[in-house]
């Protein structure tokens, strides 16, 4: 798929997400979004043979209302042919082998505990405070012009024996 065609799924998903949440007046948007996103980053990343079998597996490290969209998800969604199952760790020293690994804001002094714990593993990290992708983690979530957008730093990614796909690249801001 080429970059414009991406893009353009990921404008129809985030005006279907719009229409279906303007109903529910308590839904935490900000959080459906990540979830989205991290939806399709699952389709934008190609972990290696070993992670293919068994389920998709999305841990989130501390409390983040990210963790009961991505629940809400699992029931439905699968990543190619494995289902979603996602995990809530208190803290770096609960994370277990993880496909993905989501660090709550709370638990971002914790990056380099959190690094240590999956360093033997292929897992993509996942942040939401600024300066994490340059301590380490894969992709982070900004904010740029009002707009929900993240950063990858490839580097990172790659450091854990996973692809990242020309598209995921054209969709970010990179960090060299």
């Amino acid at each position: 798929w080429s970059p414009i065609q991406v893009k353009k799924i990921i404008v129809i998903l985030l005006s279907l997400f719009i229409l279906s949440s303007g109903f529910n007046l308590v839904v935490d948007t900000n959080s459906k979004m990540k979830a989205i996103f991290i939806m399709n980053f699952t389709k934008l990343v190609e972990w290696p043979q070993s992670y293919r079998q068994g389920n998709f597996v999305v841990g989130v490290v501390g409390e983040s209302p990210l963790y009961n969209e991505l629940v809400k998800m699992s029931k439905t969604k699968k990543v190619a042919n494995q289902s979603l199952e996602v995990k809530k760790y208190k803290s770096a020293a609960d994370i277990g082998k993880c496909h993905i690994v989501y660090v709550s804001k709370s638990e971002s002094e914790s990056i380099a505990s959190i690094l240590k714990k999956v360093k033997s593993n292929s897992t993509l990290i996942v942040s939401e405070k600024q300066g994490l992708v340059d301590k380490g983690a894969g992709i982070n979530f900004i904010i740029k012009n009002n707009r929900q957008k993240f950063e990858l730093n490839k580097k990172n990614v790659e450091k854990y024996k996973l692809k990242v796909s020309s598209n995921l690249e054209a969709l970010a801001f990179t960090v060299k």
